[in-house]
C-alpha cells in the first residue's frame, strides 16, 4: 500500500496525498523488494522431493499470470497514450504500473528461489556456500546503491558483469534433469519455455519503462531487477537446453552409479554383521551417511533387544544426555498418524520459544515381522532438508537391517534344535559334494585350493571347466548371507556356470562357441533374477585361461580384486577392475556395468583368487582385519614356491593372525602358478 500511495503522490493524487519526497518513495520501493525476497528466502524450500514438474507449474500460476496480464494492460496504456493522447499520469495507469511492479517482484522472487532449489538439488556443501555468496553479493550491490554509494561506471559496470557471470556459472548446475522420466521431460520443456517467455517479457518491459520519466523507479532498483531477471532467464534457457538435449547425462550417470555402488557396499556390510550389536551400529552409521545427517541416535526396545547389543541407546555425533532431553520433549507431543518428518523443530508443538541447534528431524520406527525393535532418529542443522524420498530409502535399508536381526535370531533358535542340526549336516554334505576335489592338472600350470565354511553350510564356491583349444574356465563366487539359503544359491550358481559354458553350435568360429566372461555374467544375472531374493546378490569372477596362447581374459562382478605376481617385472599388484554384483541391477542394463580385462601372462606368474572371508578375517582385539596389504606382502615373500606351498604359506600366516578368534565369513583361496618350463608345441 505504501508503494502504491507513494507512486500516486507523483501521478495526480497530490491534492489528497500531498507530494511525497523522492527519497521516501525510493525507500518504500527498496524495502518492498527487500522484504519480498527475504520472505521467500526463509520460506520452506519449494521443491518437495523430486516433484520438479509441480514446482515449475506453480511458477506459471498466481503472480506470474497476473503480472503478465498487467504487462498487457500497461502496453495497452501506451497505445492509448500514443493514439488517443491520454496522459500516463492518470491514477488508473499509475495503479496498473505499481501493481505490475509488485507482482513482478513477487514472480521474480519465487522464480529465483525455485531456481535455488533446483541448483542445490543433491548439491555439495561447496555449491550451497557459493549460492549464499551470490545472494549476499547481489543484495549488497543493491543496498549500497540505495544508500547513495554509486561507484563510477568503470567500477559499477564490471561489478554487475561479474555478478551476472557468477549467476551464469551457478545456472550450469542441472543435476535434477537426469531424474526426469521421459513423460515428465516434455512437460518440463514446455513449462521452462513458458517461464523463459515470461521472464523475457518482463526484461523487455522494464527496459522500456526505464526511460519513462513518470513511472521510473530508482536506477539501483532497476539494475537489481534486471540483473536478477537476467539470471532467471539464463537459468530457464540452460534448463530448457539441458532438458531437451540431455547434456548432463554422463555426469549424473556417474553419480547414480556411485549411489548404486554405495548401496551395494552398505548391503555387504549388513550381510557381514555377526551380532545384533554390530548390525545396530552399522544401521545407525550407514543411515546417517545415506541422508547426510548431522547427528543421529537409535533407541532400542528393551524387550526385543538381543543380549549381544551392549546398550539400548546408540548415539552418533550426539551425546546420550542430548538424546534423553530431546526424547522427553518429543514424547510429550506425538507426531500425527503416519507422519515421521519434522522439517522445523522451532515450529513443532512443545519446542516454541527455544532456538534448536538441529532444525530437521526424521523418526523411523524399526518394525519387524512380529515386534517393534525401536526408533531411529536422524537430525540435520538446516530446516526443511528431509523429504519423503529419504524416508522411503531408509525404510528399505532399515528393513534389510531388521531382516538381518531376525535372521540372526532364527539361526540361533535353529541351532538349538536337533532336527535343524541334522538338516544342516545334510546340507553341508551336499554342498561339500559340489566343491571340486580333483583339481585340473597340466604341464602349463599348477593349481592349489582351500575352502572353509564359517558355519555348517556356506555361500562360497569355485569350479573349473576345460574348454576346447587348450583353455580353462575358472569361476569363484560369494553368495550374500549364510546358511542353507546361501548354500542353495551357491548350487544354483554352479548349475548356471555349467549350463552357460556349453558349446554354441551356431557359432562361426571356435573362439565364439563359448561366452566371454562379461557375456557370461550378463546371462547369469538374467538367470538369477528369477530365483534370487531381492535382498540377496552374488559376487563372482570368471577367468578363461588360454595357456597355449599365454594369456587370459576375466570379468569381475563385484568380487574381490585379483592378486597377481608378474615374473618379468618382479612386481606384485592387484587388478583394479570394475563390476557390479549379480542381482544388484535386475534389468538389461546390467551388461553395461561389466567389462572384460585381457592380460598376457609370463612363465612364473602367480594368480591368487580369494573371497572376502580371507582379507576380512579378524585378529588382534577382534576389530583388526587381515587386509589386502598383508595378503600382498605374503605373496611377495613366497611367489618363487610351488602353488601348494604358496597357499600353505598364506594360510599359516592367516591362522596366526586370527589365533583365538572364530572365523566370521566363509574362506576360499585359489593359487594358480604358470609354470616356468613350458612344453614344446
Amino acid at each position: 500500500m505504501l508503494l502504491l500511495l507513494g507512486a500516486l503522490s507523483h501521478s495526480g493524487a497530490e491534492q489528497w496525498l500531498g507530494q511525497w519526497p523522492q527519497w521516501s518513495t525510493q525507500l518504500t520501493q527498496a524495502l518492498f523488494v527487500l522484504g519480498i525476497f527475504l520472505y521467500y528466502r526463509y520460506q520452506p524450500p519449494p521443491l518437495e522431493g523430486q516433484q520438479f514438474v509441480k514446482l515449475l507449474r506453480r511458477l506459471l500460476t498466481g503472480p506470474g499470470l497476473l503480472a503478465v496480464g498487467c504487462v498487457g494492460l500497461h502496453m495497452l496504456e501506451r497505445v492509448l497514450k500514443n493514439d488517443a493522447g491520454l496522459s500516463s499520469n492518470s491514477l488508473f495507469f499509475t495503479t496498473i504500473y505499481t501493481l505490475n511492479l509488485g507482482l513482478f517482484v513477487v514472480f521474480l522472487a519465487r522464480t529465483n528461489y525455485a531456481w535455488r532449489a533446483l541448483v542445490l538439488f543433491r548439491s555439495s556443501s561447496r555449491l550451497q556456500k557459493e549460492w549464499t555468496l551470490f545472494e549476499v553479493l547481489l543484495g549488497a550491490t543493491l543496498l549500497l546503491r540505495l544508500v547513495g554509494v554509486d561507484p563510477p561506471s568503470y567500477l559499477g559496470t564490471p561489478i554487475v558483469v561479474l555478478l551476472g557471470l557468477y549467476g551464469i556459472y551457478l545456472s550450469g548446475h542441472q543435476r535434477w534433469v537426469a531424474y526426469l522420466s521421459q513423460r515428465d521431460k516434455w512437460r518440463v520443456v514446455l513449462l521452462q519455455a513458458g517461464l523463459l517467455l515470461c521472464v523475457l517479457i518482463f526484461v523487455q518491459y522494464f527496459r522500456v519503462t526505464q526511460v519513462d520519466p513518470q513511472l521510473i523507479a530508482p536506477r539501483p532498483q532497476y539494475a537489481f531487477l534486471l540483473l536478477t531477471a537476467l539470471f532467471s532467464a539464463f537459468y530457464a534457457l540452460m534448463g530448457l537446453m539441458v532438458t531437451f538435449f540431455n547434456l548432463p547425462v554422463s555426469d549424473i550417470v556417474e553419480q547414480r552409479r556411485n549411489e548404486i555402488l554405495r548401496l551395494q557396499r552398505l548391503t555387504q556390510i549388513i550381510q557381514r554383521g555377526q551380532t545384533s550389536g554390530e548390525v545396530y551400529r552399522i544401521l545407525l552409521e550407514s543411515a546417517a551417511q545415506t541422508v547426510n545427517a548431522d547427528a543421529a541416535w537409535l533407541d532400542l526396545e528393551p524387550g526385543h533387544t538381543s543380549a549381544e547389543a551392549t546398550q539400548s541407546t546408540l548415539c552418533l555425533n550426539f551425546s546420550p544426555e542430548q538424546a534423553s532431553k530431546l526424547r522427553s520433549r518429543l514424547a510429550a507431543y506425538d507426531l500425527p498418524e503416519g507422519e515421521f518428518i519434522t522439517n522445523d523443530l522451532n515450529r513443532r508443538a512443545g519446542f516454541e520459544g527455544v532456538a534448536q541447534q538441529y532444525r530437521s528431524l526424521l523418526q523411523l520406527p524399526l518394525h519387524g515381522l512380529h515386534y517393534n525393535y525401536g526408533m531411529l532418529y536422524l537430525l540435520k542443522e538446516e530446516p526443511h532438508t528431509f523429504h519423503h524420498e529419504d524416508f522411503s530409502i531408509l525404510q528399505t535399508f532399515t528393513g534389510q537391517a531388521v531382516l538381518s536381526i531376525e535372521n540372526l535370531e532364527l539361526v540361533q533358535t535353529s541351532l538349538a534344535n536337533q532336527r535343524t542340526q541334522e538338516e544342516l549336516k545334510i546340507a553341508s554334505q551336499v554342498q561339500d559334494s559340489l566343491i571340486p576335489k580333483n583339481l585340473p592338472t597340466d604341464n602349463w600350470f599348477d593349481i592349489s585350493s582351500h575352502s572353509l565354511a564359517a558355519k555348517e553350510v556356506g555361500g562360497d564356491f569355485y569350479d573349473f571347466l576345460h574348454l576346447p583349444g587348450r583353455r580353462l574356465a575358472v569361476i569363484i563366487g560369494d553368495v550374500s548371507g549364510k546358511g542353507v539359503t546361501a548354500a542353495f544359491h551357491m548350487a544354483q550358481m554352479k548349475g548356471i556356470f555349467h549350463s552357460l559354458m556349453q558349446e554354441n553350435p551356431l557359432a562361426k568360429n571356435e573362439r565364439d562357441k563359448f561366452p566371454v566372461p562379461s557375456k557370461f555374467m550378463a546371462q547369469a544375472n538374467t538367470a538369477l533374477i528369477h530365483c534370487l531374493e531381492k535382498s540377496s546378490f552374488i559376487t563372482s569372477s570368471l577367468y578363461i585361461i588360454d595357456y597355449e596362447q599365454g594369456g587370459f581374459v576375466f570379468a569381475r562382478a563385484g568380487h574381490c580384486h585379483t592378486l597377481y605376481y608378474h615374473a618379468m617385472r618382479e612386481e606384485v599388484f592387484y587388478f583394479e577392475s570394475q563390476g557390479l554384483g549379480l542381482g544388484i541391477i535386475r534389468n538389461d542394463s546390467y551388461e553395461k556395468h561389466i567389462k572384460n580385462q585381457f592380460y598376457d601372462y609370463s612363465p612364473g606368474d602367480v594368480m591368487v583368487i580369494y573371497t572376502d572371508g580371507i582379507v576380512e578375517a579378524r585378529g588382534g582385539d577382534g576389530t583388526d582385519e587381515y587386509g589386502e596389504d598383508r595378503l600382498k606382502l605374503r605373496l611377495e615373500e613366497s611367489y618363487f614356491q610351488e602353488a601348494d606351498d604358496i597357499k600353505s604359506y598364506i594360510l599359516d600366516d592367516l591362522n596366526a593372525f586370527t589365533s583365538g578368534h572364530p572365523i566370521h565369513d566363509d574362506q576360499t583361496l585359489l593359487v594358480i602358478k604358470f609354470k616356468s618350463a613350458q612344453p614344446l608345441p
